[in-house]
Parts: C-alpha cells; structure tokens; sequence
C-alpha cells in the first residue's frame, strides 16, 4: 500500500514521541487543492476512525481513510533533507504530475 523510508519512519518516530498530544500513528489524507488538483495532509494521531485502514511498517502505525487509499495505493513516503527545505516527499506511482515541492499531485 504505501511505503515509509527509513528516513520517514526515523522522523515520525521522533515526532509521535515528542508530541505533547497523544498520539500513536500517522493520519495521511488526500484532499482537493493545492497547485495539482490534490493535495497530501499528514496529521498526528490518536487512533484511528472507523472509515480508515489502519497498517504498520517499521513501528509506525499509518491511518488512511478509505477515500485516499486508491490515491495513495504504491505511494512512497521519504523525510529529505536538501537546501532548498527538509520535509517529507511523496513518490506516487498514480499521479500523472506533481508539483516541485512533492505535495500536490494529478
């Protein structure tokens, strides 16, 4: 379904232990907007709704709603650090185009 690199997996680690809200997991979503057509939301997570999927990799549990599962089916998520800003990238195999900054897809 989706993949976290090592590097995603390390930083979402980090973040969910530090968090002063509980959380457990990792809510990504796809949404309408940004400068594709569609865009990537990550979240912070306490637990997951009824209508989302829930699976784990590496120790960190990812919740995707129904809706954004064919969206984000094959998709890799990588945490990059590079001059131009550190974040998280999104490789998807369904997009046909993306935005430069890897947030945003068609």
């Amino acid at each position: 379904m989706i993949n976290l690199t090592d590097s995603a997996i390390s930083v979402l680690k980090a973040a969910i232990a530090s968090t002063t809200q509980a959380a457990s997991g990792l809510r990504i979503t796809v949404e309408g907007g940004g400068c594709q057509g569609f865009t990537y939301k990550m979240d912070l997570a306490h637990e997951p709704s009824s209508e989302e999927t829930v699976f784990e990799q590496g120790g960190v549990k990812v919740f995707v709603d129904n809706a954004s599962r064919a969206h984000l089916s094959g998709t890799t998520i990588d945490f990059v650090v590079s001059l131009e800003g550190s974040g998280f990238r999104f490789d998807n195999p369904n997009a046909k185009s993306s935005c430069s900054c890897g947030k945003s897809c068609r």
